[in-house]
Protein backbone atom coordinates (compact mmCIF):
# COMPACT_ATOMS: atom_id res chain seq x y z
CA UNK A 1 0.00 0.00 0.00
CA UNK A 2 1.22 3.54 -0.92
CA UNK A 3 1.39 6.89 1.23
CA UNK A 4 -1.61 8.91 0.74
CA UNK A 5 -3.76 6.23 -0.04
CA UNK A 6 -7.14 7.54 1.51
CA UNK A 7 -8.45 11.43 1.64
CA UNK A 8 -11.07 13.46 3.99
CA UNK A 9 -13.86 14.46 3.09
CA UNK A 10 -15.69 14.64 6.84
CA UNK A 11 -15.80 17.59 9.42
CA UNK A 12 -12.00 16.49 10.38
CA UNK A 13 -10.38 17.46 7.24
CA UNK A 14 -11.42 21.06 7.94
CA UNK A 15 -9.35 21.06 10.55
CA UNK A 16 -6.52 19.52 8.62
CA UNK A 17 -6.83 21.81 6.00
CA UNK A 18 -6.67 24.80 8.45
CA UNK A 19 -3.64 23.14 10.21
CA UNK A 20 -0.33 24.52 10.50
CA UNK A 21 1.60 21.51 10.16
CA UNK A 22 5.61 20.85 10.70
CA UNK A 23 5.10 16.77 10.64
CA UNK A 24 8.75 14.64 10.13
CA UNK A 25 9.55 13.55 6.63
CA UNK A 26 10.80 10.81 5.32
CA UNK A 27 14.51 11.04 4.75
CA UNK A 28 17.38 9.24 3.36
CA UNK A 29 19.66 7.50 5.98
CA UNK A 30 16.38 6.11 8.19
CA UNK A 31 17.60 3.43 10.60
CA UNK A 32 14.60 1.36 11.69
CA UNK A 33 14.92 -0.42 15.18
CA UNK A 34 12.72 -3.34 15.85
CA UNK A 35 10.35 -4.15 17.27
CA UNK A 36 10.23 -0.08 18.29
CA UNK A 37 8.98 0.74 14.68
CA UNK A 38 6.34 -1.68 14.48
CA UNK A 39 4.67 1.40 17.08
CA UNK A 40 2.63 4.42 16.08
CA UNK A 41 5.24 7.77 14.48
CA UNK A 42 2.98 10.29 15.28
CA UNK A 43 5.28 13.36 14.53
CA UNK A 44 4.37 11.54 10.78
CA UNK A 45 1.08 12.72 9.03
CA UNK A 46 0.18 9.45 7.62
CA UNK A 47 0.54 6.20 8.69
CA UNK A 48 -1.25 2.75 8.30
CA UNK A 49 -0.79 -0.73 9.49
CA UNK A 50 -2.07 -3.12 6.50
CA UNK A 51 -2.57 -7.25 6.68
CA UNK A 52 -4.09 -9.54 3.92
CA UNK A 53 -3.63 -13.00 3.59
CA UNK A 54 -4.95 -15.88 2.38
CA UNK A 55 -6.84 -18.55 4.52
CA UNK A 56 -8.08 -22.02 4.51
CA UNK A 57 -10.68 -24.75 6.11
CA UNK A 58 -9.77 -27.98 7.08
CA UNK A 59 -11.78 -29.12 3.91
CA UNK A 60 -9.43 -26.39 1.70
CA UNK A 61 -12.60 -23.80 1.57
CA UNK A 62 -10.39 -20.61 0.75
CA UNK A 63 -10.82 -17.22 1.82
CA UNK A 64 -9.03 -13.80 0.99
CA UNK A 65 -8.99 -11.00 4.07
CA UNK A 66 -7.66 -7.79 4.37
CA UNK A 67 -7.83 -6.16 7.44
CA UNK A 68 -6.08 -2.49 7.69
CA UNK A 69 -5.63 0.53 10.20
CA UNK A 70 -4.86 4.39 9.03
CA UNK A 71 -3.40 7.01 11.68
CA UNK A 72 -3.82 10.68 10.16
CA UNK A 73 -2.06 13.49 12.83
CA UNK A 74 -4.31 16.49 13.30
CA UNK A 75 -1.73 19.16 14.03
CA UNK A 76 -4.05 22.05 14.96
CA UNK A 77 -2.97 24.59 17.54
CA UNK A 78 -6.40 24.91 18.61
CA UNK A 79 -6.40 21.00 19.24
CA UNK A 80 -3.10 21.39 20.99
CA UNK A 81 -4.66 23.83 23.40
CA UNK A 82 -8.05 21.95 24.21
CA UNK A 83 -7.81 19.91 27.25
CA UNK A 84 -10.60 18.04 26.31
CA UNK A 85 -9.85 14.19 26.20
CA UNK A 86 -12.34 14.33 23.18
CA UNK A 87 -9.95 16.94 21.34
CA UNK A 88 -9.24 15.55 17.75
CA UNK A 89 -5.07 14.84 17.50
CA UNK A 90 -5.47 11.81 15.85
CA UNK A 91 -7.55 10.47 13.57
CA UNK A 92 -8.12 6.75 13.02
CA UNK A 93 -9.95 4.29 10.10
CA UNK A 94 -9.87 0.80 9.05
CA UNK A 95 -11.29 -1.64 6.42
CA UNK A 96 -12.10 -5.18 6.74
CA UNK A 97 -12.81 -7.45 3.97
CA UNK A 98 -13.56 -10.75 2.80
CA UNK A 99 -13.26 -12.66 -0.06
CA UNK A 100 -15.63 -16.26 -0.09
CA UNK A 101 -14.30 -17.96 -2.94
CA UNK A 102 -16.94 -20.92 -3.10
CA UNK A 103 -19.45 -18.87 -2.50
CA UNK A 104 -18.15 -15.59 -5.01
CA UNK A 105 -18.99 -13.38 -2.03
CA UNK A 106 -17.06 -10.37 -1.20
CA UNK A 107 -18.11 -8.39 2.03
CA UNK A 108 -16.28 -5.36 3.72
CA UNK A 109 -17.00 -2.96 6.46
CA UNK A 110 -15.26 0.11 7.39
CA UNK A 111 -14.76 2.49 10.47
CA UNK A 112 -13.91 5.78 11.62
CA UNK A 113 -12.82 7.14 15.23
CA UNK A 114 -10.82 10.04 16.98
CA UNK A 115 -8.35 8.88 19.55
CA UNK A 116 -9.57 9.69 22.71
CA UNK A 117 -10.84 7.66 25.83
CA UNK A 118 -9.41 4.58 24.38
CA UNK A 119 -12.23 4.64 21.69
CA UNK A 120 -9.41 4.10 18.62
CA UNK A 121 -5.25 4.46 18.93
CA UNK A 122 -2.26 3.09 17.89
CA UNK A 123 0.86 2.32 20.67
CA UNK A 124 4.03 3.88 19.84
CA UNK A 125 6.55 1.82 22.00
CA UNK A 126 4.67 -1.62 20.12
CA UNK A 127 2.56 -2.80 17.59
CA UNK A 128 -1.12 -2.59 18.98
CA UNK A 129 -3.45 -0.41 17.29
CA UNK A 130 -7.72 -0.14 17.14
CA UNK A 131 -10.84 0.98 16.74
CA UNK A 132 -13.51 -0.29 19.22
CA UNK A 133 -13.51 -4.16 19.12
CA UNK A 134 -11.44 -4.24 15.82
CA UNK A 135 -7.38 -4.19 16.30
CA UNK A 136 -4.36 -5.79 15.70
CA UNK A 137 -1.72 -6.40 18.60
CA UNK A 138 1.45 -7.93 19.33
CA UNK A 139 1.55 -10.45 21.66
CA UNK A 140 4.92 -11.36 22.39
CA UNK A 141 7.93 -9.16 23.40
CA UNK A 142 9.83 -9.98 20.59
CA UNK A 143 7.02 -9.34 17.99
CA UNK A 144 6.93 -12.34 16.11
CA UNK A 145 3.01 -12.83 16.77
CA UNK A 146 0.40 -10.58 15.67
CA UNK A 147 -3.48 -11.31 16.93
CA UNK A 148 -6.20 -9.74 14.68
CA UNK A 149 -9.80 -9.39 15.38
CA UNK A 150 -12.71 -8.14 13.47
CA UNK A 151 -16.03 -8.13 12.92
CA UNK A 152 -18.97 -7.10 10.64
CA UNK A 153 -22.45 -8.99 10.12
CA UNK A 154 -22.26 -12.29 10.16
CA UNK A 155 -18.50 -12.47 10.04
CA UNK A 156 -15.83 -12.01 12.27
CA UNK A 157 -11.79 -13.07 12.13
CA UNK A 158 -9.46 -14.38 15.17
CA UNK A 159 -6.21 -15.05 13.85
CA UNK A 160 -2.56 -15.28 14.89
CA UNK A 161 -0.03 -14.52 12.27
CA UNK A 162 3.46 -15.63 13.03
CA UNK A 163 7.07 -14.20 11.11
CA UNK A 164 10.16 -16.32 11.44
CA UNK A 165 11.96 -13.45 9.87
CA UNK A 166 13.12 -9.98 9.69
CA UNK A 167 11.09 -7.02 8.06
CA UNK A 168 12.10 -6.18 4.66
CA UNK A 169 12.52 -2.69 4.15
CA UNK A 170 11.89 -1.37 0.70
CA UNK A 171 13.41 1.21 -1.71
CA UNK A 172 17.28 2.71 -0.67
CA UNK A 173 18.67 4.63 2.09
CA UNK A 174 15.69 3.76 3.86
CA UNK A 175 13.03 5.43 1.93
CA UNK A 176 10.69 4.02 -0.20
CA UNK A 177 10.14 7.03 -3.15
CA UNK A 178 6.53 8.26 -4.28
CA UNK A 179 7.90 10.93 -7.05
CA UNK A 180 10.80 12.76 -8.29
CA UNK A 181 11.13 15.58 -5.21
CA UNK A 182 12.83 14.37 -2.05
CA UNK A 183 10.12 14.87 0.24
CA UNK A 184 8.18 12.37 -1.79
CA UNK A 185 9.31 9.59 0.35
CA UNK A 186 7.78 6.95 2.61
CA UNK A 187 9.69 4.92 5.28
CA UNK A 188 8.08 1.15 4.29
CA UNK A 189 8.93 -2.40 5.54
CA UNK A 190 7.04 -5.67 5.08
CA UNK A 191 6.72 -8.73 6.79
CA UNK A 192 5.80 -10.90 3.66
CA UNK A 193 5.27 -14.18 4.81
CA UNK A 194 3.41 -14.44 8.31
CA UNK A 195 1.73 -18.34 9.35
CA UNK A 196 -1.52 -17.75 9.71
CA UNK A 197 -3.94 -19.88 12.22
CA UNK A 198 -7.27 -19.42 14.21
CA UNK A 199 -10.79 -18.85 13.37
CA UNK A 200 -13.21 -17.52 10.64
CA UNK A 201 -16.92 -17.15 11.49
CA UNK A 202 -19.09 -17.18 8.57
CA UNK A 203 -22.71 -17.78 7.42
CA UNK A 204 -23.44 -19.08 10.86
CA UNK A 205 -20.45 -21.38 11.40
CA UNK A 206 -17.46 -21.26 13.13
CA UNK A 207 -14.04 -22.34 11.09
CA UNK A 208 -10.30 -23.46 12.08
CA UNK A 209 -8.22 -21.74 9.73
CA UNK A 210 -4.70 -22.00 8.37
CA UNK A 211 -3.25 -19.89 6.18
CA UNK A 212 -0.32 -17.23 4.89
CA UNK A 213 -0.62 -13.31 5.33
CA UNK A 214 1.65 -10.08 4.64
CA UNK A 215 1.78 -6.82 6.46
CA UNK A 216 3.04 -4.00 5.15
CA UNK A 217 4.25 -0.87 7.83
CA UNK A 218 4.46 2.11 5.92
CA UNK A 219 4.48 6.29 7.57
CA UNK A 220 5.34 9.15 5.47
CA UNK A 221 4.04 13.33 5.31
CA UNK A 222 3.77 13.50 2.00
CA UNK A 223 0.75 12.48 -0.87
CA UNK A 224 1.27 11.80 -3.85
CA UNK A 225 2.86 14.55 -6.30
CA UNK A 226 0.74 16.48 -8.70
CA UNK A 227 0.04 14.63 -12.16
CA UNK A 228 -0.25 10.67 -10.60
CA UNK A 229 -3.79 9.87 -10.35
CA UNK A 230 -3.26 6.40 -8.40
CA UNK A 231 -1.44 2.95 -8.50
CA UNK A 232 -1.31 -0.51 -8.93
CA UNK A 233 -0.07 -2.82 -6.19
CA UNK A 234 1.17 -6.05 -5.91
CA UNK A 235 2.19 -8.53 -3.15
CA UNK A 236 3.05 -12.04 -4.51
CA UNK A 237 3.96 -15.19 -2.40
CA UNK A 238 5.63 -17.86 -4.59
CA UNK A 239 5.48 -21.95 -3.24
CA UNK A 240 9.50 -21.63 -3.95
CA UNK A 241 9.74 -18.88 -1.06
CA UNK A 242 10.55 -15.91 -3.45
CA UNK A 243 7.85 -13.10 -2.45
CA UNK A 244 7.57 -10.25 -4.62
CA UNK A 245 6.05 -6.24 -3.95
CA UNK A 246 5.67 -4.07 -6.56
CA UNK A 247 3.98 -0.37 -6.91
CA UNK A 248 3.54 1.30 -10.13
CA UNK A 249 2.52 4.88 -10.07
CA UNK A 250 0.44 6.26 -13.44
CA UNK A 251 0.22 9.65 -14.01
CA UNK A 252 -3.07 11.12 -15.65
CA UNK A 253 -2.22 9.73 -19.43
CA UNK A 254 -2.09 6.30 -18.54
CA UNK A 255 1.79 5.94 -18.03
CA UNK A 256 3.84 5.13 -15.14
CA UNK A 257 6.19 7.52 -13.35
CA UNK A 258 9.77 6.50 -13.07
CA UNK A 259 9.54 6.84 -9.44
CA UNK A 260 7.78 3.14 -9.62
CA UNK A 261 9.86 0.35 -8.34
CA UNK A 262 9.77 -2.80 -6.07
CA UNK A 263 11.60 -5.46 -3.86
CA UNK A 264 12.09 -9.27 -4.63
CA UNK A 265 13.23 -11.47 -1.89
CA UNK A 266 14.34 -14.45 -1.71
CA UNK A 267 13.73 -18.00 -0.04
CA UNK A 268 16.95 -17.03 1.96
CA UNK A 269 15.29 -13.58 3.19
CA UNK A 270 17.78 -11.64 1.17
CA UNK A 271 16.12 -8.72 -0.99
CA UNK A 272 16.97 -6.77 -4.11
CA UNK A 273 15.79 -3.55 -4.73
CA UNK A 274 14.21 -3.40 -8.51
CA UNK A 275 13.69 -0.15 -10.46
CA UNK A 276 11.21 1.22 -12.49
CA UNK A 277 13.84 -0.41 -15.78
CA UNK A 278 13.88 -3.95 -14.12
CA UNK A 279 10.25 -4.72 -14.43
CA UNK A 280 7.39 -4.76 -17.33
CA UNK A 281 3.77 -5.32 -17.02
CA UNK A 282 1.57 -6.25 -19.16
CA UNK A 283 -2.40 -5.88 -18.65
CA UNK A 284 -4.30 -8.35 -20.10
CA UNK A 285 -7.75 -7.53 -18.97
CA UNK A 286 -10.23 -5.20 -17.52
CA UNK A 287 -13.24 -5.66 -15.41
CA UNK A 288 -15.54 -2.97 -15.11
CA UNK A 289 -17.13 -2.31 -11.88
CA UNK A 290 -21.37 -2.09 -11.84
CA UNK A 291 -21.44 -0.04 -9.78
CA UNK A 292 -18.52 2.83 -9.26
CA UNK A 293 -18.37 2.27 -13.10
CA UNK A 294 -14.36 1.95 -12.55
CA UNK A 295 -12.63 0.37 -15.42
CA UNK A 296 -9.72 -1.91 -13.43
CA UNK A 297 -7.07 -4.09 -14.66
CA UNK A 298 -8.15 -7.52 -14.13
CA UNK A 299 -5.03 -9.88 -15.38
CA UNK A 300 -1.62 -9.21 -15.65
CA UNK A 301 1.91 -10.66 -16.56
CA UNK A 302 4.68 -9.44 -14.24
CA UNK A 303 8.15 -9.91 -16.34
CA UNK A 304 11.68 -9.35 -14.80
CA UNK A 305 14.42 -9.93 -17.37
CA UNK A 306 17.30 -10.19 -14.84
CA UNK A 307 15.59 -13.22 -12.95
CA UNK A 308 14.03 -14.88 -15.86
CA UNK A 309 10.82 -14.67 -14.07
CA UNK A 310 7.70 -14.61 -16.29
CA UNK A 311 4.55 -14.25 -13.93
CA UNK A 312 0.91 -14.63 -14.91
CA UNK A 313 -1.36 -12.62 -12.42
CA UNK A 314 -5.33 -13.46 -12.05
CA UNK A 315 -8.07 -12.60 -9.78
CA UNK A 316 -9.78 -15.36 -7.99
CA UNK A 317 -12.67 -12.93 -7.90
CA UNK A 318 -13.76 -10.37 -9.92
CA UNK A 319 -15.55 -8.29 -7.95
CA UNK A 320 -13.39 -7.18 -5.00
CA UNK A 321 -14.22 -3.64 -5.01
CA UNK A 322 -14.29 -1.26 -1.85
CA UNK A 323 -16.39 1.88 -1.41
CA UNK A 324 -15.54 3.64 1.46
CA UNK A 325 -18.03 6.11 1.54
CA UNK A 326 -18.16 6.03 5.63
CA UNK A 327 -14.52 6.38 6.10
CA UNK A 328 -11.55 7.02 3.58
CA UNK A 329 -13.70 7.91 0.73
CA UNK A 330 -11.20 5.95 -1.63
CA UNK A 331 -13.15 3.76 -3.81
CA UNK A 332 -10.19 1.04 -4.81
CA UNK A 333 -10.27 -2.83 -5.77
CA UNK A 334 -8.11 -4.80 -3.44
CA UNK A 335 -8.05 -8.48 -4.37
CA UNK A 336 -7.57 -12.18 -3.50
CA UNK A 337 -5.01 -13.22 -6.55
CA UNK A 338 -3.59 -16.46 -8.31
CA UNK A 339 0.16 -16.75 -9.62
CA UNK A 340 1.34 -18.68 -12.09
CA UNK A 341 4.28 -18.80 -14.73
CA UNK A 342 7.88 -19.61 -14.53
CA UNK A 343 11.23 -18.56 -13.50
CA UNK A 344 14.30 -19.74 -14.98
CA UNK A 345 12.24 -21.73 -17.42
CA UNK A 346 10.26 -23.88 -14.01
CA UNK A 347 7.44 -23.88 -13.42
CA UNK A 348 6.01 -21.13 -10.59
CA UNK A 349 3.25 -20.99 -8.72
CA UNK A 350 2.00 -19.00 -5.75
CA UNK A 351 -0.75 -16.36 -4.48
CA UNK A 352 -0.89 -13.02 -3.53
CA UNK A 353 -2.97 -9.62 -3.07
CA UNK A 354 -3.55 -6.58 -5.65
CA UNK A 355 -4.46 -3.32 -4.54
CA UNK A 356 -5.78 -0.91 -7.92
CA UNK A 357 -6.10 2.82 -7.07
CA UNK A 358 -7.56 5.67 -8.97
CA UNK A 359 -9.79 4.31 -11.40
CA UNK A 360 -13.07 5.68 -9.87
CA UNK A 361 -11.70 8.88 -9.81
CA UNK A 362 -8.45 10.33 -9.73
CA UNK A 363 -7.08 10.82 -6.81
CA UNK A 364 -7.52 13.85 -5.23
CA UNK A 365 -6.52 14.72 -1.47
CA UNK A 366 -8.59 17.60 0.42
CA UNK A 367 -6.95 17.44 3.40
Amino acid sequence: MIAGTWILLTPFAILAQEATLAPQQAEPGYEYSFPLDHGAHNNFLTEWWYFTGHLFTPDQRRFGYELTFFRRTIDDERVKSNPSKWAIRQLYLAHFAITDEEQTQFQYAEKISRAGLRKAGATESRLETWIDQWSVKAIDPSHRQFRLQAEMENISIDLITTTSSPPIVHGREGISRKGTQPHHSSHYYSLTRLHTTGSLHIQGQTNQVTGLSWMDHEFSSSDLEDGLVGWDWFSLQLKSGHDLMIYWLRREDGSVAPASSGTLIFPDRTSQHLTYNDVKITILDYWKSPKSGANYPSQWTIHIPAHQIQAHIIPRMADQELRTGQSTQVTYWEGDVEVSGTMKQKPITGMGYVELTGYAEPYNPSY
